[in-house]
C-alpha cells in the first residue's frame, strides 16, 4: 500500500513515490528473506500500481516467494471507491491482478469484506476460480469470526487479515486464539496503529520506549516483535517504500522480548494502550 505513493494512503493528492526506490524496496525485501508480500489491484496513485512494482522488480518470482492480494473494493481510474464488488465481479478482479502481476496463478486471494453480512456467495465464487486453478489459497480480510465459519464451510482458509497491534483492537485476542486452533495464520495490518492514538498514548510510549532502549531498539520494532509474539501463526505486515525502514521492520523479527516485557506491553495492551 506504501509503495505507489507518500503520504496518506489512497489520498488523490498525495505524491507518487520515486519508482526507483519503490523498486529498490522490493528487490532489497526479498534479499533480507522477505517470503511475503501483500498487495492489491486498488494499491496505486497517480502514477503508480503496486501490482506493476512488483512485476517489475521482481518477475520471474523466485520459488518461495508468496503474493497474497486482495479483492472486492474497486476504485476507479481518479482513485474514487467503487461498492463492493458484486460475487460475478470477483471474476474480473482476479484476471485484473493476474495480468498486473504478469502470472498464470495467483498464490493467495483474500476477500476483503466491508459492509457484508454474508461471505458465501462471494467465497463460493472464489472457490470457483481457485478450482479452476487461477488461484492457490483462499482467505479474508477485515472480518468477524461469523466470516470464517461462514467462508470454511465452502473452502479451505489459509489466512484472515485484520487490523491489530499493541493496544489497538485488543477484542481480536479471541480472533487471534481462534485462528491458532483451527491452524489458520493471523495476518495483521495496522500493526503499528497503536502508536497513532491521540488519546493515552502517555504511559505506553513511555513503556514501549524504555523496552526499546533495553534491546538497542526502535519503539516500532518492540511492537511489531509483541505482534509477532502472540504466536508462530502470526505475521505482520508493516507497509513501506522506504529503505532503511524495511531494514528496521525485517529486524524486528530477530526481537526477543522477555516475559516480564510481554507481561508489561500484555497489560497496555488490554487497556487499549
Amino acid at each position: 500500500m506504501r509503495l505507489p505513493q507518500r503520504g496518506a494512503a489512497f489520498d488523490p493528492e498525495a505524491t507518487p513515490r520515486d519508482r526507483a526506490q519503490a523498486i529498490e524496496v522490493l528487490q532489497q525485501a526479498v534479499e533480507l528473506g522477505v517470503n511475503h508480500i501483500d498487495t492489491a489491484a486498488f494499491y496505486f496513485s497517480a502514477t503508480r500500481s503496486a501490482n506493476e512494482l512488483i512485476n517489475s522488480a521482481l518477475s520471474p518470482y523466485p520459488p518461495g516467494l508468496v503474493i497474497a492480494t486482495k479483492v472486492g473494493p474497486g476504485r476507479t481510474a481518479q482513485g474514487e471507491w467503487l461498492p463492493l464488488a458484486t460475487p460475478e465481479q470477483l471474476r474480473g478482479q482476479v484476471e485484473e491482478n493476474l495480468r498486473q502481476l504478469g502470472t498464470d496463478q495467483l498464490d493467495v486471494v483474500n476477500l476483503r469484506v466491508s459492509g457484508l453480512d454474508d461471505v458465501s456467495a462471494h467465497f463460493e465464487q472464489l472457490a470457483v476460480l481457485q478450482q479452476e486453478g487461477m488461484v492457490r489459497h483462499l482467505g479474508l480480510s477485515n472480518v468477524k469470526p461469523r466470516h470464517l465459519d461462514q467462508a470454511q464451510k465452502i473452502a479451505e482458509v489459509v489466512c484472515v487479515q485484520n487490523s491489530y497491534g499493541l493496544g489497538h483492537h485488543p477484542e481480536q485476542d479471541e480472533f487471534v486464539g481462534v485462528c491458532r486452533e483451527r491452524g489458520i495464520a493471523f495476518v495483521p495490518f495496522f500493526a503499528l496503529a497503536g502508536a497513532n492514538k491521540e488519546a493515552g498514548t502517555s504511559a505506553e510510549d513511555d513503556v514501549v520506549t524504555e523496552i526499546a532502549r533495553a534491546h538497542g531498539a526502535s519503539p516500532a520494532q518492540v511492537r511489531l516483535a509483541w505482534t509477532l509474539a502472540q504466536g508462530p501463526h502470526v505475521l505482520v505486515i508493516p507497509g513501506t517504500g522506504d529503505p532503511e525502514h524495511l531494514r528496521q521492520n525485517v529486524a524486528a523479527g530477530e526481537l526477543e522480548l522477555t516475559t516480564e516485557e510481554l507481561t508489561r506491553l500484555d497489560a497496555l495492551h488490554l487497556n487499549g494502550g
